[in-house]
């Protein structure tokens, strides 16, 4: 697995992206974070310069190859940050390894799956079935941003580099991991979690921004499942707010460290 790992102090942040993505969308809040922190991010199989074949690409192996970067670096007191398919990938480890996580933070994550996961996972793989791959790839990644700009134009073409057998293999795989694990993987957290949250997949499977005040099914599923829950809503802002709006993102991790290593020193 490739990780940069920089900085000292406690907690430790560690940084996990989403699909078709690399530990560079985090590169606003390594260089901000450490100064302060000890920063670890990576890429998870696939992705990135981390080799990857289709059959060991899913959020089980993620949430393990996570669980065991943690160990190997012999991280305690962690606050794990995941964005999009990383929030997924972040409750996996969690689960796994429970004693080292401090908190946790899922940068505006969904569901994709629910009811039974081999129909959430057929289903999935008919939509990217349907066009083709990468005819699903781009307009999928291009509603990711309110805004066409040339950052948002070299997220969605680093996404479509991503191999087609990797992406087709693992997208319908995160929907049945949604169906069949993620209430499990919620009821599992004990740490205090942070849901920064920009954007909702509404029924239509549009992308749409989302206002202070306003829910969502996923973020009542987090309210229902998650004891020590705090939610934060970012407004006019699309699905990447660590390059968007890196200076409120980190201003909230900021804050919810702080909170984590106070907690920790009584």
């Amino acid at each position: 697995m490739h990780f940069v790992r920089l900085g000292q102090g406690r907690p430790a942040l560690v940084f996990v992206h989403g699909f078709a993505c690399s530990h560079e969308d985090w590169n606003l809040q390594i260089k901000a974070f450490e100064k302060t922190h000890e920063v670890v991010a990576c890429d998870l199989r696939g992705h990135g310069a981390t080799p990857g074949r289709p059959q060991e690409c899913s959020i089980e192996h993620y949430g393990g190859d996570v669980a065991a970067l943690l160990g190997n670096l012999e991280l305690s007191q962690v606050v794990l940050v995941g964005h999009s398919m990383g929030c997924r990938v972040v409750l996996e480890a969690a689960r796994l390894d429970p004693g080292r996580i401090a908190g946790i933070v899922l940068v505006d994550g969904s569901r994709q799956g629910m009811g039974d996961p081999e129909a959430a996972e057929r289903n999935a793989h008919a939509a990217l079935e349907a066009n083709g791959y990468a005819a699903f790839m781009r307009p999928f990644f291009e509603a990711m941003f309110l805004q066409k700009s040339a950052q948002s134009e070299a997220v969605v073409e680093r996404a479509l580099k991503l191999p087609a057998d990797i992406g087709s293999a693992l997208f319908p795989r995160m929907a049945r991991w949604d169906a069949g694990s993620m209430e499990a993987a919620l009821d599992a957290v004990r740490a205090p979690l942070l849901a920064v949250q920009c954007t909702y997949v509404n029924t239509e499977r549009k992308r749409v921004p989302i206002q202070p005040g306003d829910s969502t099914p996923w973020l009542e599923l987090l309210k229902d499942r998650v004891e020590d829950l705090e939610v934060e809503i970012l407004s006019g802002v699309g699905h990447f707010p660590q390059l968007e709006v890196p200076e409120q993102l980190n201003r909230l991790l900021s804050e919810f460290s702080m909170s984590i290593r106070q907690a920790a020193g009584r």
